[in-house]
């Protein structure tokens, strides 16, 4: 008998996604009643810390993506160098 993961059901996934967006609004509204203390004049605009993650977490998997096309190996890369020995 094969059992489902519970992040199988599609409802469950939209639940997370939901839950996960409130989450990041009220962290946004939060940032209002809260003093930064900011370095930089950017760093004071309303959502800055929420979109500089966005932009930040993005470039890491472009960043990642490219770099695993760079590095990427055929599926018998190995299997070649056995044949050697």
């Amino acid at each position: 008998m094969k059992h489902e993961h519970w992040l199988d059901d599609r409802n469950n996934v939209r639940k997370l996604w939901r839950g996960f967006l409130v989450v990041l609004a009220l962290t946004v509204i939060a940032g209002t009643f809260v003093d930064l203390h900011p370095h930089f004049e950017i760093e004071a605009w309303f959502g800055f810390n929420a979109a500089y993650g966005f932009v930040a977490c993005l470039a890491m998997i472009v960043g990642a993506k490219g770099l695993g096309r760079f590095l990427k190996r055929r599926d018998s890369y190995y299997v070649e160098d056995a044949k050697d020995e």
